[in-house]
């Protein structure tokens, strides 16, 4: 793949993250919000003893969803900044994209229905979102690690006087 044949790849890489980055702030800050509310009307269904696994899982939800936006927008300025394109860019953007939506959707869908205590099956969603995300760090990192590394500026030349 040539030089001029990566750069709408790359764009499209650094517009799909930033929009999914941007979007999964959004949605899991309002999600923080309505749990906020939930307890302030202290609402039973949500703040009961019976109910501490649902607590849990819904502001595992909020917390990881909020940081995967931010890794999703991180990513988009490492993918613009080294100029990434390529198969393993393709795949970790792919891996970071679906752990966006696997891990805190788990911890959410898990907490819908709760068995005796335990999550509900949404939670099976979380190690394969898990996975995803340590993918798509590891391609990431191993693509900075692999950069090249910018040149030393020069000294200035030394006049005689």
């Amino acid at each position: 793949m040539t030089r001029d044949e990566e750069a709408p790849e790359l764009h499209r890489a650094v517009r799909r993250h930033l929009a999914a980055g941007w979007l999964a702030v959004l949605l899991f800050l309002t999600l923080g919000a309505v749990l906020e509310m939930l307890h302030g009307y202290k609402v039973g269904w949500y703040l009961d003893v019976g109910n501490s696994a649902r607590r849990l899982m819904w502001t595992l939800a909020h917390a990881h969803g909020t940081l995967l936006g931010m890794l999703n927008i991180l990513f988009a300025l490492t993918v613009r900044h080294l100029s990434w394109a390529g198969g393993s860019q393709r795949v970790a953007s792919a891996a970071l994209l679906g752990a966006t939506v696997l891990l805190p959707g788990g911890f959410f869908l898990g907490g819908i229905v709760i068995y005796a205590g335990d999550p509900g099956l949404g939670i099976l969603l979380v190690p394969v979102g898990g996975l995803g995300l340590l993918l798509a760090v590891a391609l990431t990192a191993a693509a900075v690690m692999q950069a090249p590394r910018p040149e030393r500026a020069s000294p200035p030349a030394r006049t005689g006087s």
